[in-house]
C-alpha cells in the first residue's frame, strides 16, 4: 500500500526531474544562441564584406580604367592648369576603402563604409561616424577619421583592438592613396556615453589642438558592450596608388 506521504515524496521527486529537464533544456538553447550569435553572425558578416570588398575594388579597377591616361597632344601654347578633382562624397552605407592594422594580424583587413548604425555594423565592416560627429576622412586637411567596429559578433572586426598600442601602423587604403597614420595612445576603458573619445581634437587623447587623426573604437570587456575602448593615431604620411597597388613598407 502506498501512503499518502509516499505519493507526496514521489510528486516532488517527478516535479524536481521536469524542473532538472526544464533547466537543461534551457542551457541547450542558451549555448545555441550563443553559438549563433558569436559564430553564425560571424560566417555571415564575413561572407558579405567579402562580397562588398570585391565589388569595391571591381569598381575602383573599373574607374581606373576609364580615366587611364591618354597620349598628349603636340606640343602648343601653354593652356592653364586643370583644378584639382574634388574629394568624393560618401553617402550612408558606401564603401570608402579599406582598414589596415598589422598589430592585429599580418593580413588584417577590413572594408571600411559610412556609418555606425547597427544595420552597417552587422556586416562586418568597420564603420565611419558620421553623429555626434561627423568624421573628417583621411584626405582632409584636419580632423579625426573616427571608425568603429564590433568586437564579438557579426565579424569581429575590432576582437583584436586590445593588442594595438603605442607606436604601430594603422594604414587606410583608398582608391587612389595609402594613408599611414602611428598609434600615438590607447584608452582601455571609458563609458559608452563618452563620445569625446572622437571628436575632432579627442578628449582624453595626447592632442592638444587640430590635426590629421584616426581613432577605432569598440566595445569592451569581450562579449560585453559594457563600456568602450578607444585607439588614437595621427597621419605620418600618404603614398600614392601604383599601378599594382603595391603597398606601403608597414604592409610588407
Amino acid at each position: 500500500m502506498v501512503t499518502q506521504g509516499q505519493s507526496r515524496g514521489r510528486a516532488v521527486l517527478v516535479a524536481v526531474q521536469g524542473a532538472g529537464e526544464l533547466l537543461v533544456t534551457l542551457g541547450v538553447l542558451l549555448a545555441l544562441f550563443a553559438a549563433y550569435s558569436l559564430w553564425w553572425t560571424d560566417v555571415i558578416a564575413d561572407h558579405r564584406a567579402d562580397q562588398a570588398g570585391d565589388r569595391l575594388r571591381k569598381a575602383w579597377s573599373a574607374t581606373a580604367t576609364a580615366t587611364a591616361p591618354v597620349p598628349l597632344p603636340p606640343a602648343g601654347p601653354a593652356t592653364p592648369e586643370a583644378p584639382s578633382p574634388a574629394p568624393p562624397a560618401f553617402a550612408a552605407g558606401d564603401g570608402v576603402g579599406f582598414l589596415h592594422v598589422p598589430a592585429m594580424g599580418r593580413d588584417y583587413q577590413v572594408l571600411i563604409r559610412m556609418g555606425t548604425d547597427e544595420g552597417t555594423l552587422a556586416d562586418g565592416v568597420a564603420g565611419v561616424y558620421t553623429e555626434p560627429y561627423a568624421a573628417a576622412m583621411p584626405w582632409d586637411g584636419e580632423g579625426n577619421f573616427a571608425l568603429a567596429a564590433h568586437r564579438d559578433g557579426h565579424g569581429a572586426k575590432f576582437h583584436d583592438l586590445d593588442q594595438v598600442g603605442p607606436g604601430d601602423a594603422v594604414v587606410v587604403e583608398t582608391r587612389d592613396t595609402w594613408y599611414v597614420y602611428r598609434v600615438d595612445a590607447t584608452l582601455p576603458e571609458t563609458s559608452q556615453y563618452d563620445t569625446g573619445v572622437i571628436a575632432p581634437v579627442p578628449t582624453g587623447s595626447p592632442y592638444r589642438g587640430p590635426g590629421r587623426y584616426i581613432t577605432l573604437t569598440t566595445c569592451t570587456p569581450v562579449y560585453t558592450s559594457l563600456y568602450r575602448m578607444a585607439v588614437w593615431g595621427s597621419l605620418v604620411r600618404e603614398e600614392p596608388v601604383d599601378a599594382g597597388r603595391t603597398p606601403p613598407a608597414e604592409l610588407r
